[in-house]
């Protein structure tokens, strides 16, 4: 009797579930992101959607509007929050100020590789996301391969960026770029190569295959290989269609939120900008250079001035940058991706 008793809770709660599953409400997410179809993170994000789509059995589908269809690459965390979209690419930096926490990610030479800084990052930041991003539900945090400057002078030194203008990959980057004497020309990635053209700017900061993607290596001809910054990235969601998910949903969209998406996300970002390093070396006229330990430590020295304003930003907000540094660190020691 307990044995069929047993048999027929155990059926009834299967049935259930079947039946909640079948009861999910289909949601097509809006993805929205600023760069072109042809970019790897709009594959990325293809790869993330139709795997959140088989997970849910379809109740969960996506489409991606690309290159700024649903708004501009600096208003893409507000399209999340305010439903233009249902989730969103978003570059932090973008916004000076706004989110000086992650901007730790953006310090140079602190993150030496992709796809572990990626998982590093990622790990690191959900607990301040929480906090720091809370008009929105935050999936991921991902970085690219460690950027430089492209010019169309060699700069080889601190001192060479002095009277320059320059088109910087983030506000981190904007703030050294003002500290050693140049000037910043807003752009988002897009609309680096139009600036270069008029004559706007005369200098960029991005990793190599993008200097390559946007066409930069068309106007600019020399290119410094040395890991002077990266550049943060999130995915997030739109609160409100979030929390109209079931539970199974809402477990869907956990799995795909992990350091280890981070990494996956970042891992042909990574590729994609090693290639483009290799096509610079190929291309006549070009002058890929590195930097000489002496010419690095000046970097280094350089840059020292950032962290300390990292620090008083994030103090400002109420968090402890001495902690927040060290698990950082400490994330970066654990994933290799490191200086």
């Amino acid at each position: 009797m307990n044995t069929r008793m047993f048999a027929l809770a155990a059926a009834l709660l299967l049935g259930a579930a079947v039946y909640a599953e079948a009861e999910d409400k289909a949601f097509e997410l809006k993805l929205s992101h600023f760069l072109p179809p042809s970019h790897p993170l709009h594959k990325a994000l293809e790869d993330w959607g139709a795997s959140m789509e088989k997970a849910s059995n379809g109740t969960i589908t996506y489409k991606i509007y690309p290159g700024q269809q649903l708004g501009r690459a600096f208003n893409q965390y507000d399209m999340a929050r305010d439903g233009i979209a249902d989730v969103t690419l978003v570059v932090p930096g973008y916004q000076p100020g706004r989110f000086p926490i992650i901007a730790a990610g953006e310090l140079p030479f602190m993150i030496s590789a992709a796809k572990g800084g990626s998982e590093a990052l990622d790990a690191w930041y959900r607990k301040y996301a929480a906090n720091e991003m809370r008009d929105v539900k935050f999936c991921l945090a991902f970085v690219h391969y460690p950027g430089a400057f492209h010019a169309n002078k060699k700069i080889v030194a601190p001192n060479d960026v002095k009277g320059m203008k320059v088109r910087p990959a983030n506000a981190t980057v904007a703030h050294f770029v003002t500290q050693l004497g140049g000037t910043n020309v807003q752009a988002s990635a897009p609309e680096a190569r139009d600036i270069l053209e008029k004559g706007v700017a005369e200098a960029v900061t991005f990793p190599p295959g993008t200097a390559v993607f946007f066409g930069i290596d068309r106007i600019l001809k020399y290119h410094m290989d040395a890991p002077l910054y990266t550049t943060a990235f999130t995915f997030v969601f739109n609160k409100a269609n979030y929390d109209a998910m079931s539970a199974s949903q809402k477990k869907v969209i956990g799995d795909h939120c992990t350091s280890e998406w981070a990494g996956r996300v970042a891992k042909p970002f990574d590729e994609f900008e090693r290639d483009g390093k290799a096509k610079l070396r190929t291309e006549l006229g070009h002058d890929i250079y590195g930097l000489t330990p002496d010419q690095l430590a000046l970097w280094k020295r350089a840059a020292e001035p950032l962290e300390k304003s990292w620090a008083e930003s994030v103090r400002k907000v109420g968090v402890d940058p001495g902690a927040a540094m060290k698990e950082l660190k400490e994330q970066l020691a654990r994933y290799n991706a490191g200086y």
